[in-house]
């Protein structure tokens, strides 16, 4: 038997014991009174080597044990804080030094209870009069030394990826400060938060493939969304609503790369009465806000970018840019010229993709060229089906893109609310699926028809969580708490196979010399 599995077997027989003696290695309930950010503040002022007169029942998950005979100290964490623990004679008695010294273990989450010191070393500290069990721990934590090094291992068993690494806990609690700073941002300004349909007869508001299912109870095929409920919420501005703002899973059946996941979460606002030249000074506002507040600065490095989002947003015409950077006219310029500039650039391509599709093929590889800030405007109608054209020049549309470091970070236009106009591109992009286009918009007869009704002038605007990966830095699968994984094979995920995983772990019971 290999130390490892010694360690579980061991583990394993302590819970026996502990049952035997009748106490419950895992009980519902705690009494715990202060959580230890309350500790610590609470006795902030507390001297040297002075005990206080109050006692403190805190409860945490032990992270270290260092046992040097007549006195024990250990670690303990409650998932925001850590405080130090010690067992002495004679304010810890007999009973509770045993159990803790021959059932607790590094990983155990317990209970303790007694006055607050500082020791020599000015180490704020609780001193245990009474511990008690809350859960017994099988297998033993990663060492702390190593933690998970292998990236798989880590994204699988992220709870102890975010356990064991600091930086890692800290970036999901700033990931939620995101996502909350862009919903105060919007509900302080107006917008009205809403739901809508995760399940669609068709999956409109983007050109993206879907994932399909069967609906039993209704006997119908239905798609998950691809857009954050683009059509649903536009309804709602026929309805009457003015603004309106969606925060929400989307899902994509497509490729996975450092910058796209299949499931993530999207933002999408839209705006009545307002443009797309309105939405871009919106937007800038907001960015320059998530900014500020969740990572303290507006200026930010990304690889050979620098940029800063309090200096003044460049505004880049589509069609200028790539002529500037590849000296090709893309109004003027066949098929077969621009297939040519893609091998030349050796950009991939589909050659059997319609020729706006490779234009846009050929504008990605000038946008990474691009440092930002900037908005980029001007994009041809063929590539967006449900944004307005621009009146001096209707083959473009009125939208913006957010540019920075080389990579598009969000995109809005002014909705189209022309029924008719909106009719005949959705028939061209039939025509276009019909051909083999996967990415054509489909169809939607009900959004026409709701159309008809009026709806008002609309700015839209959306980015995903990859705006999140990309102010860290990382990429968008390091920066969900539990990526999609494939699943293990079923012997991996026995007992042995887990115990053999290529991480090393901490034997509770190592004696480390010293303390505090």
């Amino acid at each position: 038997m290999g130390r490892e599995d010694q360690i579980v077997s061991e583990r394993l027989r302590k819970v026996k014991e502990l049952k035997k003696r009748g106490i419950d290695p895992y009980p519902a309930i705690s009494k715990r009174e202060f959580d230890i950010k309350e500790v610590r503040k609470r006795f902030s002022k507390l001297g040297v080597e002075e005990v206080s007169k109050e006692k403190v029942v805190c409860a945490g998950r032990l992270m270290t044990i260092r046992d040097l005979g007549k006195i024990a100290f250990a670690t303990l964490y409650d998932g925001a804080e850590k405080i130090q623990i010690l067992l002495q004679e004679p304010q810890s008695d007999k009973a509770t030094r045993e159990l803790f010294k021959k059932y607790l273990d590094v990983g155990d989450f317990v209970e303790v209870e007694g006055p607050v010191t500082v020791t020599k070393r000015n180490e704020l500290s609780v001193v245990v009069k009474k511990v008690k069990l809350l859960t017994k721990s099988i297998l033993p934590l990663p060492a702390k030394w190593h933690g998970l090094q292998d990236q798989e291992e880590r994204l699988r068993k992220r709870y102890l990826d975010i356990l064991m690494n600091e930086e890692v806990r800290e970036m999901f609690i700033r990931k939620s400060k995101f996502w909350s700073t862009v919903r105060e941002f919007l509900v302080s300004r107006g917008f009205l938060e809403v739901e809508t349909p995760v399940l669609e007869t068709s999956a409109g508001g983007a050109a993206a493939t879907p994932f399909s299912t069967h609906h039993n109870a209704l006997d119908m095929d239905v798609s998950l969304r691809i857009s954050m409920g683009e059509l649903w919420q536009k309804k709602l501005m026929v309805a009457g609503y003015p603004k309106t703002f969606e925060i929400g899973r989307q899902f994509r059946n497509e490729g996975m790369d450092a910058d796209h996941l299949q499931d993530y979460t999207q933002m999408e606002f839209y705006w009545g009465y307002a443009d797309y030249k309105k939405g871009m000074e919106l937007v800038k506002e907001l960015y320059r806000e998530i900014a500020k507040r969740v990572y303290g600065t507006t200026k930010f490095e990304r690889g050979e970018h620098k940029f800063d989002l309090a200096q003044e947003w460049k505004i880049i015409d589509y069609a200028d840019e790539i002529k500037k950077q590849t000296g090709l006219d893309i109004w003027k310029a066949t098929k077969q010229e621009v297939m040519k500039k893609l091998r030349d650039l050796q950009e991939p391509f589909d050659p059997n993709a319609e020729k706006a599709r490779l234009v846009d093929a050929l504008w990605k590889n000038c946008r990474r060229k691009i440092t930002g800030p900037a908005f980029l405007t001007g994009q041809p109608v063929d590539i967006s089906p449900l944004a307005k054209r621009l009146p001096e020049d209707p083959r473009k549309v009125q939208q913006f893109q957010i540019l920075l470091a080389g990579t598009e970070a969000g995109n809005g236009y002014s909705e189209l609310n022309d029924p008719l106009d909106q009719e005949e591109r959705f028939k061209e992009q039939r025509k276009l699926a019909e051909e083999g286009d996967g990415e054509a918009h489909p169809h939607d007869e009900e959004f026409v028809e709701a159309l008809k009704y009026g709806m008002p002038p609309t700015c839209g605007f959306g980015f995903s969580e990859r705006l999140f990966a990309f102010f860290e830095g990382k990429p968008i699968r390091e920066t969900v708490i539990f990526p999609l994984m494939k699943p293990l094979d079923s012997k991996k995920v026995q007992m042995k196979e887990y115990q053999k995983s290529s991480f090393k772990r901490v034997d509770s019971q190592a004696h480390l010399k010293g303390g505090k």
